[in-house]
């Protein structure tokens, strides 16, 4: 039989610990595995972030490849600077790979870049393995068990996610990982194009982070804020799987806090001391799982004996992640008109800007020292009423 040789493609789950695909590679027992991160154009140019969220993702790159050679002293995040889209093909040839794995994203941008990869992995011979790990229960479950319909409400997530079946425990961290493979690049990289650049205005130099496939060194290392031509950061909020876990032992430690939590009656913006769990980056970039989150305060909560009375959906913590599950699926359901009110069947979009010079009877609102109104049919009014008449709540759904 012929031996594995796999590709584990880290995306938005930069994590070891409780990762279903990362678990499903590593089951291949691989003659040789390569843990990569794709260095994706479209996020770099084409998707508006701030420097203190990129030196957020740079920390947990970072990490995760300390993590993975405290595992192989040989292996380490293998960071390519090219679009995977042109990148696969030859990755697929030059290392004689047999099988891809990556955890599935509904995002509408990685549903279609996904769907060209996996074409070209089946022209290539390449087996893929998708795992869902990025929330609590398979986005697009979650939808088909509602209906076929986006979900929209706690209600439907609370009344959908249990025909699934209960939150799977999460599962350990593995405690080794076999060597990688050659990693030789014989073949040219495909430069992007930097215009139309959405990050302009944030950098103070030009973007050198694709000069060279391999970064500057030839070892793969994840780029800095210097090579993007941005100042540093002035966040004190760093990423990485090791401070998630820290930050959520610290959270659970606290008993009262996390079984009496309420989202309303917590800040955001209070960081000294902090009013919430500061969890819900982690959470995005998968430095934390979701499951992790979920059963551990679930633990606390089965235990909790305090005088307060425990908070319950949709306030609590749980409340929070199942908001978080909320939104995925609706995301799932409605693609690219999601992120917008223009072609979304869920929204009524309002065209705001005057057709005819201003006067006074028709600009009252646009005046900086009135109070703002919704009208009854405005998308914010809408989301109001439909999350009162469905038992939900004005809510993002964060743990921020």
């Amino acid at each position: 039989m012929a031996k594995t040789r796999v590709i584990y493609w880290f995306r938005t789950d930069l994590r070891l610990h409780d990762s279903p695909a990362l678990r499903a590679a590593l089951d291949l027992n691989a003659e040789a595995f390569w843990p990569i991160w794709t260095w994706d154009p479209h996020y770099v140019y084409k998707t508006r972030v701030g420097v203190n969220r990129w030196q957020f993702l740079i920390d947990c790159q970072n990490d995760l490849s300390k993590l993975i050679t405290r595992l192989n002293p040989n292996s380490k995040l293998f960071l390519m600077r090219e679009a995977p889209q042109t990148l696969f093909p030859k990755l697929f040839k030059a290392w004689k790979i047999t099988h891809l794995v990556f955890e599935k994203d509904t995002d509408p941008y990685a549903r279609a870049r996904d769907a060209v990869i996996m074409e070209a992995a089946k022209a290539a011979g390449v087996e893929v393995i998708v795992r869902y790990g990025r929330t609590l229960w398979d986005s697009d479950e979650l939808v088909k068990n509602n209906g076929d319909k986006p979900t929209m409400s706690i209600r439907q997530v609370e009344a959908a996610g249990p025909k699934i079946g209960p939150v799977p425990k999460p599962i350990p961290a593995p405690n080794s990982m076999p060597d990688p493979g050659e990693t030789t690049l014989n073949f040219e990289q495909e430069v992007p194009e930097q215009h139309p650049d959405l990050n302009e205005g944030y950098r103070k130099e030009k973007d050198k982070s694709y000069e060279k496939i391999a970064g500057p060194n030839g070892d793969f290392a994840v780029p800095t804020l210097a090579e993007l031509g941005f100042p540093p950061a002035t966040t004190p909020h760093r990423g990485g799987e090791s401070i998630a876990l820290c930050s959520l032992h610290e959270t659970t430690s606290n008993a009262t806090y996390t079984a009496t939590f309420q989202k309303p009656k917590t800040a955001p913006t209070a960081f000294s001391p902090q009013s919430t769990t500061l969890l819900s980056p982690h959470l995005h970039f998968g430095t934390l799982s979701v499951r992790q989150f979920y059963w551990d305060v679930q633990d606390v909560l089965s235990s909790y004996k305090g005088k307060e009375k425990a908070s319950a959906p949709p306030t609590s913590l749980i409340g929070q992640l199942l908001f978080r599950d909320m939104y995925f699926g609706a995301q799932a359901h409605l693609g690219h008109a999601f992120s917008s009110t223009v072609h979304n069947p869920k929204c009524r979009f309002i065209p705001w800007q005057l057709s005819n010079a201003p006067t006074p009877t028709t600009t009252p609102r646009s005046n900086p020292t009135s109070t703002s109104t919704y009208t009854i049919d405005s998308p914010q009014a809408e989301a109001w009423f439909s999350a009162g008449s469905t038992g939900g709540r004005d809510s993002h759904g964060s743990t921020r």
